[in-house]
């Protein structure tokens, strides 16, 4: 019987290139995040190039210097591609493939990529495959020959149809299609939304810049079955979970997708009804990841992003994740936050403490009552126990006698 061989993908060995246009930003900051991003998605990062200009070149991203520095650099160290840390318009990347002899890429083909190789529900897919196809429309000219130089692997993945030379004609009609399918998850989304906030269960979402903990958070706070891993994206579908607090009260906890600095606004558009989750809860988890060095640019990106999608007027807690990693007690305070909280999701510290200051927030929302109901209205007391806050209950002769905090709307309806 002949040998068994193990097709491998080949490893792609990639030169990352960023274009720093102040002296104080963050461009180092974030070629190390696509370094990460680059890792997630199966690649090795071989080189990191920064050059500092005025602005970024309108032809080739980088100047002439800097394309030569590459083309040598990319023979050298046997690279198979180079990334740029922005969005390319698609002149910038036909000219920059010319110049380089090579397979050029920007961070929004990485991020879709990355996205196409997590989803995993039929929304997660749709809201992928839609982001994917409007970045390629806008660069089918000029996409031909770099399609036939990507030969496999990063930004030629995705959940939808395979067949990469696919004309204008067929890729608007494909949109038209993911559209109206979308529209259908998306009622579908609205109509449970509904249900959940008819059913008078307080709402909190999760939010986050990626990898600050969420997925692991929401799973010890309520045993659910999410991916923990230690990537970026690693989840993208949002999980809903129920968590019964001490007093016995219940709260729907909602993980979102996380955020990241430069979020291709394709994507923002495909995973609008997902990230809006946000939008209609009752309380904003913040999840912070302490120990990452830029985690006070990493808590702006996410207010950023909250007030592009218009989530405003919400109760903020803010959860600095992560503590067991830190060396030193180190003092970092989010001003933008109602309340915030130290905790270590891995080794459940602190969660107790979150608890109680969701029990806080959820009981300034609610009205103390104390009252005799009759026996024959003790079915009122059972919904007093679901949505509200039972302090005291007695049973005397003439009723029960209920001390309770109570949410507005079950008030109304008592």
């Amino acid at each position: 019987m002949g040998e068994l061989f193990e097709i491998k993908e080949k490893e792609e060995r990639l030169i990352l290139v960023g274009v720093a246009v102040n002296d104080g930003d963050d461009t180092a900051d974030s070629l190390d995040e696509l370094e990460e991003l680059a890792k997630t998605a199966g690649a090795v990062t071989v080189a990191k190039i920064i050059q500092n200009r005025e602005s970024v070149h309108p032809g080739t991203y980088i100047g002439k210097g800097k394309i030569e520095e590459v083309r040598e650099l990319f023979n050298d160290l046997g690279a198979t591609g180079v990334i740029c840390d922005d969005e390319l318009s698609p002149a910038q990347l036909k000219n920059l493939e010319d110049a380089l002899q090579a397979k050029v890429m920007d961070r929004t083909i990485l991020i879709l990529d990355i996205f196409a190789q997590h989803a995993t529900t039929k929304e997660g897919k749709i809201q992928v495959e839609l982001a994917q196809l409007k970045y390629r429309a806008t660069r089918l000219v000029g996409m031909r020959n770099s399609m036939s130089r990507l030969g496999g692997g990063i930004g030629t993945r995705g959940p939808g149809e395979k067949k990469l030379e696919v004309d204008r004609r067929l890729i608007r009609d494909r949109i038209s299609q993911l559209n109206r399918e979308l529209s259908d998850v998306k009622q579908y989304r609205e109509t449970s939304r509904e249900l959940r906030s008819k059913g008078s269960i307080p709402i909190a979402a999760i939010v986050g810049y990626t990898n600050a903990g969420k997925s692991t958070l929401l799973n010890r706070l309520t045993s659910a079955d999410v991916l923990e891993e230690d990537k970026l994206f690693a989840t993208l579908d949002p999980t809903t979970r129920n968590l019964t607090l001490p007093s016995g009260q219940q709260i729907l906890l909602t993980d979102t997708v996380g955020f990241i600095r430069k979020l291709p606004h394709h994507l923002i558009e495909a995973f609008r009804s997902t990230l809006e989750e946000a939008k209609y809860a009752d309380i904003i988890l913040h999840v912070v990841d302490s120990s990452n060095p830029s985690a006070y640019k990493q808590m702006h990106v996410v207010y950023e992003t909250l007030e592009n999608l218009g989530v405003k007027d919400k109760p903020i807690i803010t959860a600095f994740n992560k503590q067991d990693l830190l060396e030193t007690d180190l003092i970092i305070k989010d001003f933008k936050a109602d309340k915030s909280v130290k905790i270590s999701a891995k080794q459940m510290k602190g969660l107790d403490e979150l608890q109680e200051i969701f029990e806080e927030i959820l009981r300034e929302r609610k009205i103390l009552i104390e009252r005799i109901f009759s026996y024959e209205d003790a079915g009122k007391i059972q919904m007093i126990r679901k949505y509200g806050q039972l302090l005291e209950e007695e049973y005397r002769e003439d009723g029960i006698y209920v001390k309770a905090y109570l949410p507005k709307e079950i008030y109304n309806r008592i």
